[in-house]
């Protein structure tokens, strides 16, 4: 596919806004840059033969500049020259490494579209499979969310809050996941068979590779997602502490492995080859989180996955129902690794995941 222009230039446009001395320039451009990775079409889709470009709200003259600058050379000097008038070169290169492979919304919506590409379609998508409440950090109930799941079309869903070691985000204690349990079962009592709503749990990994559940507690839920949520800024090789998560039985999913933010965190260091390989033989899945902050894993790193024979997981991340469309962002990047449906537990019918489930279980 051709260049992510949209993400190209938001990024530069992000550059100008960590070089400001001012905090009213430094939200202006941030603005400007948000606005060019939300458009739906590529810039270039936007523009009229022998026309000037159109007007983008929140995209100011300084920032017209950068555009036009990359549509004429695929590069920006102006940022270039204004980034070493900055003396800032070295933390720009350092955030610039930290937005490697996260896509555009227009990049989204062009691999969802792309008939030359393999992979998922949103029809195959069938249940989102990490989402939260107000059980722990989410914004709304566990009802709410199964009802946006649904109107989604989606046949089922798993509700994972955060457990209790990750108290930053109100993690669950194994009372209130009890507690949680029940007001599951009531949802898919009334939801009935058009709809399962599976009990699950976001476990916290700690800097040992050990999980914060014990194993009754963990074998208590139907799905469990295992993710990192701290040591993601250590320098260092970490590939002993990520085997040991995906080798803890119990587990399903290795969730936001890297736990990598855009423009702020690269994340944890391992030899990913070996970790996927040892999800692999330990039959866990793989997950791509679309939260469009986190696309972790990214559609290069998901290869990789596959090569080593895993599973994946594509999932929301959502964290109130007008977020569970970041699902999409976990689908184009699975489209643009050429991911086969069938190693996705998310297409899966509903019977044979509950089988790979209990089998994980």
């Amino acid at each position: 596919m051709t260049p992510d222009l949209n993400a190209i230039i938001a990024n530069l446009i992000e550059d100008l806004a960590e070089i400001q001395e001012s905090k009213q320039s430094q939200m202006g451009y941030r603005r400007a840059a948000h606005a060019v990775l939300l458009l739906e079409q590529p810039i270039t889709a936007l523009i009229e033969p022998g026309a000037d470009l159109p007007v983008i709200p929140n995209v100011g003259p300084k920032s017209l500049r950068v555009i036009k600058d990359v549509l004429e050379t695929g590069r920006s000097d102006t940022v270039e020259a204004a980034v070493d008038a900055s003396g800032q070169r070295t933390a720009i290169d350092w955030r610039r490494a930290r937005r490697i492979n996260f896509l555009s919304r227009a990049r989204v919506i062009e691999a969802l579209e792309d008939p030359r590409l393999g992979g998922p379609r949103r029809a195959d998508y069938l249940g989102d499979l990490q989402m939260h409440s107000d059980w722990s950090d989410g914004k709304t109930t566990v009802a709410a969310m199964a009802a946006a799941c649904v109107e989604r079309g989606y046949r089922y869903a798993a509700m994972t809050d955060h457990s209790h070691g990750l108290p930053s985000a109100h993690g669950l204690t194994r009372d209130d996941l009890n507690r949680q349990r029940a007001e599951i079962d009531e949802v898919n009592q009334t939801l009935g068979d058009r709809f399962c709503l599976l009990a699950g749990v976001e476990a916290n990994i700690g800097l040992d590779g050990s999980l914060d559940l014990t194993a009754a507690e963990l074998g208590a839920v139907d799905l469990v997602v295992a993710a990192a949520h701290a040591g993601l800024r250590v320098p260092g090789d970490q590939t002993r502490r990520m085997i040991a998560a995906v080798q803890t039985p119990g587990v399903h999913v290795l969730g936001h492995p890297r736990g990598r933010v855009r423009g702020n965190r690269h994340g944890i260091e391992a030899d990913w080859d070996l970790v996927f390989e040892a999800a692999a033989r330990a039959n866990v899945a793989i997950e791509i989180d679309g939260d469009p902050a986190r696309q972790d894993l990214d559609h290069a790193m998901a290869r990789r996955a596959i090569d080593a024979g895993c599973v994946l997981a594509l999932d929301s991340d959502a964290h109130a129902p007008m977020e569970l469309g970041f699902a999409d962002i976990a689908l184009a990047h699975a489209r643009l690794a050429g991911v086969p449906s069938d190693r996705i537990l998310n297409c899966w019918p509903l019977g044979r995941l509950l089988d790979w489930l209990g089998r994980r279980g």
